[in-house]
């Protein structure tokens, strides 16, 4: 079989985007453990290591928390952390937030753990951008979620 160029470059092309794929999102067996939420279990309350890394708090009156690693044990490397968080704030703290931030109905309750998902609040879920960043810090990104009739902020978070 003779070599020729239109040979080389379909040759090109198919790798190139088989490459693509990858690069894209395809989907390949190593990818199939990544982002998965994994922790002890342990339904969490003290306030400490929340405030600690999210100052936007200020002073919460109770939470309620899990956290752990995503991704699998079996990879090397550094570890990326996660945090499910329902926080109960004191009534000015929630209007001062509202009122900063123009949070706005998200339209669906936040996704956290299982063991996390029966303290929700039944509220509506306001949440923007805005609000989002006044979390995110100390390489911790977090999405966050006001219920002011119930006096709740939900966060989701992670970081490293």
């Amino acid at each position: 079989m003779r070599f020729t160029r239109l040979t080389a470059v379909l040759l090109c092309a198919v790798l190139t985007a088989g490459c693509q794929s990858l690069w894209n999102g395809g989907t390949t067996v190593r990818t199939t453990d990544a982002a998965v939420k994994s922790g002890t279990g342990e339904l969490r309350t003290d306030l400490e290591p929340l405030t600690k890394r999210f100052e936007a708090l200020g002073t919460p009156q109770q939470a309620r928390w899990m956290s752990g690693t995503l991704g699998s044990d079996r990879a090397p490397g550094p570890s990326t952390y996660w945090i499910d968080a329902v926080i109960t704030l004191p009534e000015n703290k929630i209007d001062e937030l509202r009122s900063a931030y123009s949070p706005e109905s998200a339209g669906k309750a936040p996704d956290v753990v299982d063991g996390l998902r029966g303290e929700l609040p039944n509220g509506s879920f306001l949440t923007s951008d805005r609000l989002d960043q006044a979390f995110t810090a100390d390489k911790w990104f977090a999405k966050a979620y006001l219920v002011p009739d119930d006096r709740a902020l939900v966060l989701v978070a992670t970081g490293t």
